[in-house]
């Protein structure tokens, strides 16, 4: 048994839920905003049993992984959660909240599973902090994306 660490990410978007949620149900857009993901991909439902299961496929620094997740909980334009299936033990959320017609919050939440002498290591170290800053870096990125998105086609 290891350790789990969660790291809490939060940013209010200038767009109505509608075009927040899209955005981010386009898997094929996640790698324009998500930097260390390369891939996010929907397995065949025909070959697969289990259903909403994704392949990822992260690259960073000369470094390659990829796994399976599946959609555990879905509440259409509020709620995602996922788990990973098979390798580093992952589980996520994302929640959207309309504030107003025109403002939605996104807070993510990433947990993974460490060996303890590594998690002891990353609680400790700057390096947890890396982990929640590129979080942070990653969904301020989907805001500028959907903010764009939505002005360029609001003005159309």
């Amino acid at each position: 048994m290891g350790t789990w660490l969660k790291h809490d990410v939060i940013t209010v978007v200038n767009a109505p839920l509608e075009n927040v949620w899209d955005t981010w149900s386009d898997l094929d857009s996640m790698s324009l905003w998500m930097s260390w993901i390369e891939s996010v991909k929907t397995v065949d439902e025909e070959t697969n049993t289990l259903p909403d299961l994704t392949e990822w496929t992260l690259a960073a620094n000369g470094f390659r992984f990829k796994w399976k997740a599946q959609i555990t909980e879905r509440v259409e334009k509020s709620k995602l959660k996922w788990k990973s299936i098979g390798g580093l033990p992952t589980e996520g959320s994302v929640i959207f909240e309309s504030k107003t017609d025109q403002i939605t919050t996104v807070n993510l939440a990433i947990t993974y599973e460490l060996p303890k002498m590594i998690a002891r290591f990353m609680e400790e170290n700057i390096l947890g902090k890396m982990v929640t800053n590129e979080l942070q870096a990653n969904i301020d990125r989907f805001k500028d994306l959907v903010e764009k998105n939505y002005t360029k086609n609001f003005s159309n």
